[in-house]
């Protein structure tokens, strides 16, 4: 049974068993049965408040989003122009604390990327529940000189993404970086991509 935490509404109660299921027992794992079952609910539960499978992996993608958001926290980042220094120390902070305390998200997360290229309207939802965390990183790099914040965005998050995979389900799911080895990596592409003249 999952443990509930006092002040936990019922729906999200149902949204943290199913990324747990997602977690532990794949796309296939996750029925409304199931997260009755591991939740503690009486049967019907997670019907009456999800009744499709759709709506039951919106309110996994909503939750995810917000469990990420007190992983990653958007509000740690330094205020736009601070230098790239602070930049990399924020950026490093939010990685491995993500990296070390809190893998299971990130088996979720791929979980319901996946299952979101095979449904169109799955995608939208997630694809907006991720603008919360692309927003604030564009205007970073804006700020910090770029003359491509799109692009460069886009460098920063690949650069993460790639990091968690490696370090979450990939070669390096053993052997994650430490903070200063995660911020020297971000700070040899944020030099690299803004502290360089650009190429042609």
């Amino acid at each position: 049974m999952a443990a509930r935490t006092p002040g936990t509404s019922r729906a999200d109660l149902i949204a943290d068993t199913a990324l747990a299921l997602l977690t532990e027992r794949g796309m296939r794992g996750l029925t409304h049965r199931a997260v009755d079952e591991l939740a503690g609910l009486p049967q019907g539960s997670t019907s009456n408040q999800a009744r499709t499978r759709q709506a039951l992996l919106e309110a996994a993608v909503r939750r995810q989003a917000e469990r990420e958001a007190k992983v990653l926290v958007p509000a740690e980042m330094p205020v736009p122009g601070s230098g790239l220094d602070e930049l990399a120390d924020a950026l490093a902070l939010s990685l491995h604390r993500y990296l070390t305390d809190h893998r299971e998200l990130l088996v979720s997360r791929y979980e319901l990327a996946l299952e979101a290229t095979r449904r169109p309207e799955l995608r939208a939802y997630y694809d907006a529940a991720g603008r919360q965390f692309r927003a604030p990183l564009v205007a970073l790099m804006k700020a910090a000189g770029s003359s491509t914040p799109e692009r460069h965005a886009l460098s920063v998050i690949s650069f993460s993404e790639g990091l968690m995979f490696s370090c979450a389900a990939g070669s390096y799911h053993a052997e994650v970086p430490s903070e200063p080895e995660i911020r020297r990596g971000f700070a040899e592409l944020l030099r690299g991509m803004l502290a360089a003249p650009p190429l042609r």
